[in-house]
């Protein structure tokens, strides 16, 4: 039986004074390619900051209280309880 053949490590060329990519950065970067090859770019994009006005927060509280003691919404969330299977999280 042959013993599988180690191919040597590939050459990292990298401009001088630039540091190695760290783990984290080479997968983004592997990501990043894999969606441009799917066509995709990335987009970014900048929504309204509404989640720290006091009006937001006050239609939240409001929402939240129609729904505290709406008998449907307690059907709604016994049955997402009875589908819930926690095994395998952590």
């Amino acid at each position: 039986m042959d013993k599988p053949v180690e191919k040597p490590a590939k050459a990292q060329i990298r401009k001088p004074g630039t540091k190695p990519r760290s783990a984290s950065a080479e997968r983004v970067r592997r990501h990043r390619e894999k969606m441009k090859g799917m066509g995709l770019k990335p987009v970014t994009l900048w929504v309204p900051d509404h989640y720290n006005s006091p009006e937001y927060k006050a239609e939240i509280r409001r929402q939240c209280l129609l729904l505290k003691n709406d008998p449907h919404e307690q059907q709604i969330l016994a049955e997402i309880e009875d589908w819930f299977d926690p095994e395998g999280w952590k």
